[in-house]
């Protein structure tokens, strides 16, 4: 049991660095994010959200707060992959106006710009960070946070008489 509450430790820990990086990114960097960059983050803040949540639950709820964790990944997964398939062909718009407009006008955009407002260009051709372009590196920690959290709705939770 307490292993469990460590891994969804672990999971919001992950996220919260993940988003940290993003945030040295476009101000060190000066990357701007595009609209995919930002549901990106969104997605994240879910999972660590979820996680968080699981962390504190009792253990009969954590299996439903680790499932919405894992949903959440798979939407970041999502958009990471759509990201990766608008680099791979630059032709393909990243609807950049209505979406770019949307995401720019939700309540979190105009209380934490800086994270959450869209700025950049989804085909922006930015150099790989230590190898692997930055979508790739979100579907990365999207599968692995994925995967973690799965294992835990689908662990066998532990008899009361110890077998």
């Amino acid at each position: 049991m307490k292993s469990s509450k460590s891994v969804f430790l672990l999971v919001a820990l992950v996220c919260v660095a993940l988003l940290g990086f993003a945030m040295y990114l476009q101000i060190v960097e000066e990357m701007q994010p595009c609209p995919l960059c930002v549901i990106q983050r969104y997605m994240f803040i879910l999972v660590a959200a979820f996680s968080l949540l699981a962390y504190f639950m009792p253990a009969p709820a954590r299996r439903g707060s680790a499932a919405l964790g894992v949903l959440a990944a798979l939407g970041g997964a999502g958009t990471a992959i759509w990201h990766l398939y608008v680099k791979a062909h630059p032709g393909v718009s990243c609807t950049t106006d209505p979406l770019e407009t949307a995401l720019n006008q939700l309540p979190t955009a105009k209380l934490w710009p800086q994270m959450f407002t869209a700025d950049g260009f989804c085909s922006a051709p930015w150099p790989p960070v230590f190898g692997l372009q930055i979508p790739t590196w979100a579907l990365t920690w999207f599968v692995i946070l994925g995967l973690a959290l799965l294992i835990q709705v689908f662990k066998r939770a532990p008899s009361r008489f110890g077998y």
